[in-house]
């Protein structure tokens, strides 16, 4: 058993969006086999009522409140240092104050940074208590994103963003090549990484998992869509730009001829914080629901489950819920294709799509033979029993970890 510190961007609780499910699946790891200090940022006011339920896993929490709008004005400092400006929005001096404490009171055997943000308060730590040995969760190419953002925006948007991701990733190449290990969350996220940090330090693929006895086939659930309703879900965090992206272009460019099939047809776009743009999107056609104590009925219960996202890469937790519930999924091909590496098959285990074409022809296909809609969700729903344990996944991390405190 190690002491470890644990620096975590946003509180891994409740685990009820992508980043917050792998935080917290990890600190769940962690905490069976070590003695875990936390330090985390919450960012959601509703998220405080679960710190308590946190502190009780570790040996020590702190939680820094973080406020979105205030956060966003600090991080411009970064123009005038030169640097990301993902680094000033996270640089918090009670978290640097409650890193130093720590550091002084307590003998660590490893820090765990999950974020590269994060990793600003391990520098801290090294300096505070020696060098330590440092795992950072990276999780996606978060440079990358920036990059791809800029893409999809017009100028001076673009310009911060294409700045962001370039001076984000010189900051990632330098936090791999001092740690002990990096990870990223599929073999494609990794290889990226390599390219375009041309570093050789080490750097494995740790996959996500599912909880595949939480989300299971429960037919019997009460269904929440109406009797003579044909319904197609969409799930996520719809604060989250690329899933707002993804349900506003599906409710343009595919819908409405969706509908012309099927006209009890009806898009569920299931989600907590549902944006302005989002909300606008509700009618006849389309239901929003915001926070919804339990996604599970909505998945079950679906005809089929979209993941039409076209500014998101790796695995989506979305997905895999999902086909862990024994549902059909269409998605955009490059989400499919980060689950390749763990045997996933695009056309037996869940279908992909490249265009509005696609999507229609696919959807048009499971709706009018349900038979093999619910073959290609068994089919999913067993792939995710072989292939989707976080146990199976975060194990790879106890041979970077001391097994043993030392005397």
């Amino acid at each position: 058993m190690a002491n470890i510190l644990y620096l975590v961007h946003r509180l891994p609780y409740p685990p009820n969006k992508g980043d917050k499910l792998r935080s917290y699946h990890l600190l769940k790891h962690l905490t069976a086999h070590h003695k875990v200090w936390l330090g985390t940022f919450v960012d959601d006011a509703e998220d405080w009522a679960h710190v308590p339920a946190v502190r009780e896993q570790c040996e020590e929490l702190f939680a820094a409140g973080l406020n979105p709008l205030t956060s966003r004005v600090a991080s411009l400092s970064g123009l005038l240092t030169g640097e990301a400006l993902s680094l000033p929005y996270y640089r918090d001096r009670a978290m640097r104050d409650w890193v130093d404490r720590v550091a002084r009171t307590q003998r660590f055997d490893a820090v765990v940074v999950f974020s590269s943000t994060m990793a600003q308060y391990a520098e801290q730590l090294r300096a505070v208590a020696g060098p330590l040995p440092m795992l950072v969760d990276f999780v996606d190419v978060d440079s990358a994103k920036w990059t791809d953002y800029a893409k999809a925006r017009r100028w001076p948007m673009s310009w911060l963003y294409r700045r962001e991701g370039r001076e984000l990733l010189a900051y990632e190449r330098g936090v791999a090549e001092r740690a002990r290990c990096s990870f990223f969350v599929t073999e494609g996220e990794k290889a990226l990484f390599q390219r375009l940090s041309a570093t050789d330090a080490p750097i494995e693929a740790l996959g996500n998992g599912v909880d595949s006895g939480y989300f299971a086939p429960l037919p019997q659930q009460a269904s929440p869509f109406d009797a003579d309703e044909l319904p197609l879900v969409f799930t996520g965090a719809m604060d989250y730009w690329p899933n707002v992206d993804a349900v506003q272009w599906f409710a343009a460019e595919v819908l409405p001829q969706l509908r012309q099939r099927w006209p009890t047809l009806r898009f569920t776009i299931v989600g907590r914080a549902p944006t302005p743009a989002v909300l606008a999107l509700a009618g006849d056609a389309i239901r929003v629901t915001g926070t919804v104590p339990d996604v599970r009925p909505y998945l079950q219960h679906a005809a089929a489950v979209v993941a039409p996202l076209r500014l998101a890469r790796g695995v989506q937790n979305k997905i895999l819920e999902a086909m862990a519930v024994g549902r059909p999924v269409v998605a955009a091909r490059s989400c499919v294709e980060a689950l390749g590496a763990d045997g996933v098959l695009a056309g037996q285990d869940l279908l992909a799509a490249d265009s509005a074409g696609d999507y229609l022809e696919l959807l048009h296909a499971l709706l009018s033979a349900p038979a093999r809609a619910q073959a290609i969700g068994q089919q999913a729903r067993e792939r995710v029993l072989r292939q989707f344990s976080w146990q199976a996944h975060l194990s790879k991390l106890d041979g970077y970890l001391p097994q043993e405190q030392p005397a």
